[in-house]
């Protein structure tokens, strides 16, 4: 039986963790991710929402941690990325009360058949999906194709990416996060 090694937060951490060693990555996606699925699961509605919230929140520490400077006190990582996980939190909260529905009269028809301005509405959508899509790196294309249209096995993913789960969840989550960007720059422009 094999024993996991004892982690502390110290400096040897987070200077294996700027490095990108795979066991302290691991180490580290397992214990704050379970701490930060805890409080996003309170604070957000759906599990997509508390994933994004909490891949942008590993996103951003790590993006902290190595620019220079980075953490003064590692002893302080816990609160540090409970401040960040807040901070990613409250950005939802702003993006999501600036976000307001359509009127009754836009929305399609319970009848089943669509009207034309609801048709016209759904192609300018699609038209606005195809740009933004068309706007993004290669490989953001090929991860959204491939979850989204494609239905690819996550794994056969990982295989032909050499990444592991934890790593593909941040790589989506950045490309879904440039397209949203590239979207609403679409929808701005019209």
């Amino acid at each position: 039986m094999s024993r996991r090694p004892n982690y502390s937060f110290d400096r040897q951490y987070l200077e294996r963790l700027i490095a990108e060693d795979p066991d302290t990555e691991r180490h580290f996606t397992d214990y704050f991710g379970a701490l930060l699925s805890l409080k996003l699961r309170s604070k957000l509605r759906s599990p997509a929402q508390v994933e994004d919230a909490r891949q942008e929140t590993f996103a951003r520490v790590l993006v902290a941690l190595k620019k220079k400077g980075g953490l003064a006190s590692p002893e302080s990582l816990g609160a540090f990325v409970n401040s960040v996980c807040n901070n990613v939190l409250f950005e939802l909260y702003r993006s999501n009360a600036r976000a307001t529905p359509l009127d009754e009269e836009t929305r399609e028809p319970e009848t089943g058949e669509a009207t034309a301005e609801w048709r016209v509405m759904q192609a300018e959508e699609r038209a606005m999906v195809r740009e933004a899509i068309a706007d993004l790196p290669q490989h953001d294309k090929d991860l959204i194709r491939w979850l989204f249209f494609e239905e690819r096995d996550k794994d056969d993913i990982c295989r032909e990416l050499n990444v592991d789960r934890d790593y593909l969840r941040v790589l989506f989550h950045r490309a879904k996060q440039r397209f949203r960007e590239r979207f609403a720059a679409h929808a701005e422009q019209r």
